[in-house]
């Protein structure tokens, strides 16, 4: 059986859990996300592996990467990942991860993206199952009419991250990718 290091981080948005397993980092939330105990048993079932404290050079690795990005001095991430799922998700995750820093896009663009414009719904329920917040930026993806849409941990964190962003890439506000 598998094991996932698990650890926490603080941020300036609060707390975040950390899981890697020795292929890559598995698991980054915050604690208040919503269903983090249904992730936590999908996770340890896809993998099958058990959870326990501990650290591993990926967490190292992703503690540093974080502080950078909170620093505004790191736009994308080089943490190996582990993200279990079937090609469809794989597909999605890998695309939230070619928005631009300090950008967004609608569900409608990503599907565009995915040349699969008909998947809207499907998309934007795989963005909700996306276990590595932040490192796949699912927060970059809006509404059609700009607002802001679903997002586990809270649309004011959602919005922080927008702006902050923004803030740190000199991307005018409002700019659609």
């Amino acid at each position: 059986m598998e094991i996932i290091n698990m650890t926490e981080f603080s941020t300036p948005l609060g707390p975040m859990l950390a899981g890697a397993t020795a292929e890559g980092v598995c698991l980054l939330e915050f604690t208040n996300r919503i269903r983090l105990e249904k992730e936590f048993s999908e996770l340890q079932r896809l993998l099958n592996a058990t959870m326990q404290p501990g650290r591993n050079q990926h967490l190292d690795q992703l503690e540093k990467e974080l502080s950078e990005y909170f620093e505004g001095k790191r736009k994308s991430f080089s943490v190996p990942l582990h993200t279990p799922g079937n090609e469809f998700a794989q597909a999605v995750w890998k695309t939230l991860q070619e928005i631009p820093y300090g950008k967004t896009c609608s569900y409608k663009e990503q599907a565009e993206m995915m040349n699969n414009p008909k998947a809207i719904r499907a998309i934007a329920s795989t963005n909700g199952r996306n276990r590595l917040a932040i490192i796949v930026p699912c927060h970059r993806v809006i509404g059609s009419d700009g607002n802001m849409t679903g997002y586990a941990a809270g649309i004011d964190k959602k919005k922080w991250l927008l702006k902050f962003e923004r803030e740190n890439s000199g991307v005018p506000e409002g700019s659609l990718f």
